[in-house]
């Protein structure tokens, strides 16, 4: 090493005058000519740079890459890029970057600096210089490149297994944040956990499902789409385990016990509850949160839409038929680009009571609607709870509110008993969950179905918002709805949330989807006095526009759209539009060998055990692409994206994507794209699916998987051959995918006998929410079949619950990448 000589020589008598540190001429030339033999600063300088995780998709723990200053390296966008600089005899060190898109340097003031290297569409080198300054403030600087290329998946799959804990990929942590029971509103007392615990109208409910996180600014008073740090979480609570509710569970005999029954009731709904992380990372959820509310089926709700004030749903609650109470069997959900939560109402109808001889006391066109949706004459309704006589008779609308019953001694229009009671429910509602005291809105012109959620597109200036919906039965469809109103992106501010919901949701065109053999589809309005939707129809005589949204599943029937099997949760890929469903699975009984059609075009045999499995028990995923790419069209183009399937099945007619036991999976439920504000939801978008399986839980518990889908159309037709009993067969011609490969693979296996479902991220896409519900769903107080959440950490043992888990990539990236 040379040396760098002060300032402060004299020569020949001359007097320095210059007493600052700043280098002399002759200093310049001497360190340059030291530069030319040494790439140095002090006088030396090394700028490297480590990157994390940097494989290729089959090598995903490839060895930190250090590369010299001057050299170059490559990641791909969404992971953790660390430079390290070197110098000796330096008093100040610092990074900058010199081109390429702008990254946000941490630590960019010391000799180690982090960067996520940032979304990109091509491989694009970003340049960075590393400079040291000695004492007199000489600098010397070496730079460093680092090529950027699009995201990539950047995990190793994670193996199937039967273990009871959330099991995640190396590299990853996983943490329980909000579970069964916990007090979400002030005073409320911490959950005991063994069926003594009361006031579940303030604490988190059962059955955690879909769910979206809305930021909150550092203040925790306003709203803040950028927050990644703290936010509301807001999740459905869609149904409940009992038997763990109560102390030795649910309670036998004919009539209910109120107490049990009141805490079941008040377990589902909504919840919104604030979360915040912590300056080392961790997550936690406030108590006492200033916006954490419950909303529960005995919630005080408004009707808009068409169906406000129609005599179908009208009441002794709300006799002119703009009211009810609650929300109930809340399954998935829908995000507003205006903040607000959407959140459907999917099996409702089993919750009610109608006796034997009900059909005697009502008109043939009721008979048909309540046979159509399941609202059963004989039926006791699940949980019984209309069989409740309150101790308060001002408490006896809780429970009697679930008998459907003709009341004969009431007026015939129904506003003196609860006959009509099961027609306010099917519904997607609107939540503001940035006003506690907001009262949330049945938007009617949505339809009424057994809604699985409500998936929004085409939020762009001057076009008409679109939303997606499956109603999720064996059998039944695939819809969209198209707001009257184009969009306007001021309304994405507006203070007044609900009103903006008014303008957008009340008014529009409600379709159904018929996929054609052809590979094509067209939407079906769903309009009174078009076709056949008219008093005249034989199946149903329509009376009006409100009568074909309650009966929304009728009016499809005539129309003539397409049965599918189980369609549940959409998603809408952020980069392109193309528009992704689950369909479950299907069974033999009710769809034989002879009821395929081209877009559920699989018919055969998966056993469980030694019991035969007919029918399409591993569901499939499949797509559309809406004509011109505009969400308001009327036809479109589909495929098959995925065939669930373990990797031992046949390859030509049921393990048609070709996976392997990397990527194998049974029964897609839950679908989600990660959000457009980061890598993962950009250039080709992560596609995570999640299972509620009941064909392959011998095998392994349900999971989630991560994608990056290709487009539709990029496989080709298809004919397979389908098997039914006795070895019948039967061909079907149908559209496929290109098999997904390494770009499909497993992320998550949760513990026994639950299911994933729900899910969304922090807009920096660090942190991701997932729901594990009903953990050990066939055990009972006594003997449980699982012990998680406890079960994560090791601890002692306690009654499973339903829980939000909080997963993080330890580097910091996106997850995922």
């Amino acid at each position: 090493m040379s040396d760098i000589k002060l300032t402060g020589r004299h020569d020949d008598g001359d007097f320095q005058l210059n007493t600052s540190n700043n280098p002399s001429l002759s200093d310049v030339i001497e360190q340059r000519n030291s530069r030319r033999q040494i790439l140095g600063g002090m006088a030396s300088v090394a700028a490297l740079f480590g990157l994390s995780a940097c494989g290729s998709d089959n090598d995903d723990k490839a060895p930190l890459a250090v590369v010299s200053a001057g050299g170059a390296g490559a990641t791909t966008s969404g992971r953790m890029v660390t430079l390290t600089g070197t110098a000796s005899g330096s008093s100040s060190v610092a990074w900058s970057q010199v081109s390429g898109p702008a990254v946000t340097l941490t630590g960019a003031d010391t000799a180690t600096a982090t960067f996520m290297a940032p979304s990109v569409t091509a491989a694009t080198p970003l340049v960075f210089s590393f400079t040291a300054k000695n004492a007199a403030g000489f600098p010397s600087s070496a730079n460093a490149t680092v090529t950027v290329s699009p995201a990539a998946l950047g995990f190793t799959a994670v193996s199937k297994n039967k273990n009871d804990i959330v099991t995640v990929p190396e590299g990853y942590t996983v943490s329980v944040l909000y579970r069964l029971g916990d007090p979400i509103l002030a005073g409320v007392a911490a959950y005991a956990n063994n069926g003594t615990d009361t006031n579940f109208a303030g604490r988190a409910g059962d059955h955690h499902d879909g769910m979206a996180y809305f930021g909150l600014a550092a203040t925790g008073a306003t709203r803040d789409d950028n927050s990644s740090t703290r936010g509301l979480l807001v999740m459905n609570h869609e149904n409940i385990t009992a038997p763990y509710l109560h102390v030795n569970g649910v309670t036998a005999g004919a009539t209910r016990l109120e107490s049990e029954a009141i805490k079941e009731i008040e377990c589902h709904g909504v919840a919104v509850v604030e979360v915040t992380r912590a300056t080392t990372g961790g997550w936690s959820y406030v108590q006492g949160g200033a916006l954490n509310r419950r909303v529960t089926p005995l919630t005080p709700m408004v009707f808009n839409g068409p169906v406000r004030g129609d005599d179908q749903i009208k009441t002794v609650y709300s006799a002119n038929g703009t009211a009810g109470r609650g929300t109930i069997n809340n399954c998935a959900n829908g995000v507003n680009a205006w903040g607000t939560y959407l959140t459907c109402e999917e099996n409702w109808a089993g919750y009610f009571r109608r006796a034997a001889g009900d059909n005697a006391n009502r008109t043939a066109k009721q008979v048909v609607a309540f046979n159509r949706y399941g609202v059963t004459q004989g039926a006791a309704g699940a949980n019984n709870w209309a069989s409740v006589t309150a101790a308060n008779a001002a408490d006896q609308a809780n429970f009697s509110k679930w008998n459907v019953t003709v009341d004969t001694t009431k007026a015939a229009d129904g506003t003196g008993d609860y006959r009509n009671e099961a027609n306010q429910y099917g519904w997607v509602v609107e939540i503001d969950p940035y006003n506690a005291s907001a009262t949330p809105r049945k938007r009617t012109a949505l339809g009424r179905m057994g809604h699985e959620g409500a998936w929004p597109a085409n939020f762009v200036a001057g076009r008409k918002p679109v939303f997606y919906m499956g109603d999720d039965s064996r059998g039944e469809y695939f819809y969209k709805f198209v707001s009257n109103t184009p969009w306007n992106a001021a309304d994405a501010n507006a203070t007044d949330h609900l009103a903006v919901g008014d303008k957008y949701l009340d008014n529009g065109t409600l379709y159904v989807a018929r996929f054609d053999a052809t590979g094509q589809g067209v939407w079906l309005p769903l309009v009174f006095g078009t076709g056949v939707l008219t008093a005249a129809n034989p199946t149903y005589a329509f009376a009006n526009q409100a009568d074909v949204l309650i009966n929304t599943r009728l009016a499809a029937d005539v129309l003539g759209a397409t049965k599918m099997d189980r369609p549940e949760w959409a998603a809408v890929n952020p980069a392109n539009g193309e528009v992704y469903l689950t369909l479950t699975n299907n069974n033999a009984s009710n769809r034989p060998l002879a009821g395929t059609n081209a877009a559920n075009p699989r018919h055969y045999n998966d056993p469980v055990g030694a019991a035969n499995n007919f029918g399409n028990p591993n569901g499939h995923v499949v797509r559309l692409k809406e004509a011109g790419n505009n969400p308001e069209a009327t036809t479109f183009q589909w495929d098959i994206y995925l065939f669930g399937a373990g990797a031992d099945l046949d390859a030509t007619n049921i393990n048609i994507s070709g996976l392997d036991t990397s990527n194998d999976f049974s029964s897609p439920d839950g679908l989600w794209f990660s959000r457009p504000s980061n890598a993962g939801g950009l250039v080709n978008p992560l596609l995570w699916i999640q299972t509620d399986d009941g064909a392959y839980t011998d095998v392994t518990n349900c999971m989630m998987l991560a994608a990056m889908p290709g487009t539709v159309g990029d496989g080709a037709a298809r004919t397979i051959t389908n098997t039914g009993t006795g070895g019948a067969t039967a061909t079907q011609a149908t559209f496929v995918g290109k098999a997904p490969g390494m770009q499909l693979r497993r992320f998550l296996v949760g513990p026994k006998e639950c299911e994933i479902t729900g899910i969304d991220s922090t807009p920096d896409g660090r942190t991701l929410f997932v729901n594990i519900q009903h953990p050990g769903e066939l055990g009972s107080p006594n003997t449980p079949t699982s012990n998680w959440p406890y079960s994560q950490s090791g601890t002692a043992a306690g009654r499973p619950r339903s829980a939000t888990v909080v997963i993080t990539k330890n580097d910091g990236g996106v997850v995922a990448l």
